[in-house]
């Protein structure tokens, strides 16, 4: 059974004229600013992919997204152990299976330590170091701002329990997690050496894993950065991001890369605008000044009704509102 389903979905992806890729919006000159999506766009540049890149921002702090679809398939960020996992086990793209010579023990525990040690150090300072500048412009700049403020401090909240962070031990837990990324580093400098790739002069899904990380983090967190200014003291390490983001990605300033006769460039889907919809023809002076005032009073209401949902939520969590109007968005739990 789970031959023949690897078989169909093979025969799916080897039949569709374009795959499309699913991620969040581009930021801080990357085509996606997601630290989980820019990983699986970079496997596919490195497997040769083409494939076209659907920005979705209906989903904020949906854990589905990245995923990739082909045909009648998709390929979930949250089954199966995620979008490159998929393709692997089904035997439709996998980078690994092309260097027999490569230990499978060393891609693995090269990639644990990326996606745990450097994963929970990332998470650290994107969610629970930084002001929130960052994770909103990535997730949130498109909500309201109660949606936005709301969403962004529990997925903080979440980070915090995650990581095992209370107020009594967050200064040991920040030194233990920026410990385990600096050897994290270090032996991934080791691995690297002076070659192109980790392992050989090919890629794996390690490659991938690191790449997407490193990339975030020279090009996404503020100058003082703990994380960056780590990875920033391993100069091959730096080397290797900077190589293979001029190789992968480009000029990857402009949204979506736009489309390039490379077999492994990206387009973005074309969607219609909300601004290119339907027009009303203008109206007279007074009618518009009515519609103006008609408007400005359901926003009130909007914003009334907004505010109340905040404050709902906020009693059913047992929260104090205060809380969202820390200073530092810091808010450690007993």
């Amino acid at each position: 059974m789970a031959s023949a389903a690897a078989a169909a979905a093979s025969a799916e992806w080897e039949a569709a004229e374009r795959k499309v890729l699913v991620a969040r919006k581009p930021c801080f000159g990357l085509p996606t600013a997601c630290p989980t999506s820019l990983p699986v766009l970079l496997y596919l540049r490195l497997a040769e992919v083409p494939f076209d890149i659907h920005v979705d921002t209906s989903f904020p702090d949906a854990d589905h997204i990245p995923y990739v679809e082909f045909g009648d398939c998709v390929a979930f960020n949250n089954e199966r152990g995620g979008v490159i996992e998929y393709l692997k086990e089904e035997k439709i793209v996998d980078l690994n299976s092309k260097h027999p010579s490569v230990s499978p023990a060393d891609v693995v525990s090269t990639k644990a330590m990326v996606s745990t040690w450097l994963m929970d150090a990332l998470q650290y300072e994107l969610w629970v170091v930084t002001d929130g500048s960052i994770a909103h412009d990535i997730y949130f700049s498109d909500l309201p701002w109660p949606i936005g403020k709301i969403l962004h401090w529990k997925k903080a909240r979440d980070v915090k329990q995650l990581l095992g962070i209370t107020k009594l031990n967050a200064a040991e837990k920040e030194e233990e997690i920026y410990q385990k990324a600096r050897a994290a580093y270090g032996a991934l400098s080791l691995i690297l050496g002076d070659q192109i790739f980790l392992f050989d002069n090919s890629p794996t899904d390690a490659d991938a894993l690191f790449l997407g990380h490193a990339l975030f983090v020279l090009n996404a967190l503020p100058d003082a950065s703990v994380l960056r200014g780590t990875l920033q003291i391993y100069e091959n390490l730096v080397n290797f991001v900077e190589h293979h983001k001029v190789r992968l990605l480009g000029d990857s300033s402009s949204p979506g890369l736009g489309s390039s006769t490379s077999p492994s460039s990206s387009t973005p889907r074309k969607r219609a605008s909300a601004g290119q919809s339907y027009k009303p023809k203008p109206r007279a002076k007074k009618e518009r000044t009515e519609e103006e005032k008609k408007f400005r009073q359901r926003s009130k209401y909007f914003l009334a009704a907004q505010l109340v949902a905040v404050l709902v939520f906020l009693s059913l969590m047992g929260v104090d509102s205060s809380e969202l109007d820390d200073d530092d968005g810091i808010d450690y739990e007993d």
